[in-house]
């Protein structure tokens, strides 16, 4: 993998060559229904959506069908998943940057998004760019749909399916939470609220309980 770059074919034809088992893939739809689903319950609207790395696009997809966002961006640094993710998502109006994440968080952009999905990328970046980037996230995004497999998830996957990411760093469960304390709250299952833009004071959600 090239620094920047994201991943080339060949990973992409390795890692996901059984799409029908892949997390993001095969349940996309039920993701994205339980993200919908969600700020139903809390009678907030999704008007604007960044995917901070949409792969191969399948989950990001269906954040726009059900969501139906008035603006979206998806980033996607390599070349090959980008390619292959625009073709799924020509039909849906959207605007798609060959970027990644590191890069995006640099730019000055004042546009802030309702909500930002990030599943599976922050076990390719150092501690160093987790660091670098999570300011500046919380600072672009008011909540984000988010998701990393811990040491304990990788040790399954390497158990159960003999899949072993060599790009993978290895963090505890502890280790992301120290990371992500600082920047946001947890609200529900996968969904961070932004410390920046809301406390327990302000928040818009009405479940106080589960903040953590």
């Amino acid at each position: 993998m090239e620094k920047n770059k994201g991943f080339s074919k060949d990973y992409w034809d390795k890692n996901y060559s059984d799409l029908e088992v892949m997390d993001g893939i095969f349940n996309a739809s039920s993701h994205a229904r339980y993200v919908k689903s969600y700020f139903d319950v809390e009678e907030m609207e999704i008007n604007s959506i960044i995917d901070l790395g949409f792969g191969l696009g399948y989950l990001f997809r269906e954040f726009l069908k059900f969501l139906k966002p008035n603006y979206a961006l998806g980033l996607e640094p390599s070349a090959y998943a980008f390619s292959k993710g625009k073709k799924l998502l020509k039909n849906y109006n959207v605007k798609l940057r060959e970027e990644d994440i590191v890069s995006w968080c640099d730019k000055k952009e004042k546009k802030v998004y309702d909500l930002g999905i990030c599943t599976s990328i922050f076990q390719y970046l150092t501690n160093d760019e987790i660091t670098q980037v999570l300011p500046n996230i919380s600072n672009k995004v008011k909540f984000l749909y988010f998701s990393v497999p811990t040491d304990l998830e990788q040790d399954r996957l390497k158990k159960e399916l003999d899949f072993v990411d060599p790009y993978a760093h290895r963090r505890s469960r502890e280790e992301y939470l120290n990371l992500i304390g600082p920047h946001f709250t947890i609200v529900s299952g996968r969904i961070l609220e932004s410390k920046i833009h809301f406390n327990s004071d302000n928040t818009p959600l009405t479940d106080l309980l589960f903040r953590f």
